[in-house]
């Protein structure tokens, strides 16, 4: 982010000194319109990179809160199957134990 925040102040300066240049200095009116041109191409730029940059983070976002979702789900699936071995870890025991008692019987 300081990148762009430095990216953003160099493009400030570099319009307030553009304004400055047609203000102050007397140009012939080609020079004049194409340092306008300039800064018009400057605005745009920037503009287009902040409408990126939102777009970008809102991307950021929604993904953020998908993975969040995901992670939350793969817990959940992992507990179900942690439930799911301990049952039948204690069904087979159970099972184990009425073999023993139906061998006892039968002896």
């Amino acid at each position: 982010m300081t990148n762009l925040a430095n990216k953003e102040k160099n493009l400030n300066e570099l319009i307030e000194k553009l304004s400055n240049l047609s203000n102050s200095y007397s140009h012939d009116s080609s020079r004049a319109e194409l340092l306008k041109k300039e800064r018009d191409s400057v605005l745009l730029e920037k503009s287009l990179i902040e409408k990126k940059q939102h777009e970008l983070l809102m991307e950021h976002k929604y993904l953020k809160d998908k993975i969040l979702k995901l992670e939350q789900e793969l817990k959940k699936k992992n507990e179900l199957q942690d439930k799911f071995s301990r049952e039948i870890d204690e069904l087979s025991q159970e099972t184990e134990e009425l073999v023993e008692e139906i061998d006892k019987w039968q002896m």
